[in-house]
Parts: structure tokens; sequence; C-alpha cells
């Protein structure tokens, strides 16, 4: 999964909200060691600074905790993992329902054709 930032929101939200995205995908699994930090800001291209910034907030939502002299691990909590994974899909389907309401769609229209094209696609 590569990094993809823009430029119309802050940085380190982008790097919260794509390592949450690792988290829940499975590619950091729970108790994961994350890698260092100047090496995940070297593959994000971004600051050192803007990286540690990100995994502080993250430490602070407790997805990600610190051992002294180990280094950050993803937290071992399954259910905090499921409820973020959970959240997240809120946020996108609310966001979709708001754009489809935009071009005038209805949620029970959009239900509709989501249906639709389920079944096209089968």
């Amino acid at each position: 999964m590569t990094w993809e930032l823009k430029a119309d929101r802050p940085i380190y939200m982008q790097l919260i909200e794509q390592i949450e995205l690792r988290i829940v995908s499975g590619m950091y699994a729970a108790g994961d060691k994350l890698p260092p930090v100047r090496d995940l800001a070297a593959q994000a291209a971004v600051n050192p600074n803007t990286m540690q910034k990100a995994l502080a907030e993250l430490e602070r939502n407790g997805l990600v905790y610190s051992q002294r002299t180990s280094g950050r691990f993803i937290t071992e909590d399954e259910n905090m993992i499921q409820q973020t994974k959970q959240n997240l899909a809120k946020e996108q389907i609310t966001n979709f329902l708001k754009k489809m309401e935009q071009l005038g769609f209805s949620k029970e229209e959009t239900i509709s054709l989501m249906k639709q094209t389920e079944k096209e696609e089968k």
C-alpha cells in the first residue's frame, strides 16, 4: 500500500488515517512492531517530525503504544481495532450518502441503485 498524501488537508491527519487503514486492513496486525519513525517518514516521504506527530496522536487514541526501549507497537486490543474499522466504514458510508444526496438521490434511491449495480456485476 503506497502512501497517498494530498495538499488539501494537514499531512499528519492523512498519515493518521493511512496508518489506521493499514491497521484495520491487517497490514499491521495486532501486536506488530511498527518500523522506526525515520523509516516510516522516509517511506511516506514526509518530515520525521510530522510522522512523530501522527504516531503520538495514534498513541493518544490507543491504537499504538510505546515500549521505552523497544519501539512502537500496534495495540493487541482486537475490539479497539474492530471499533476503529467500524468507525472508518461508517465515515465512508456517510460521505458517500452525502455525495449521492448532492447528486439528487434519496437514501432509498441510493440503496436501490447499489443493489442494482451489485446484480449487474455478478
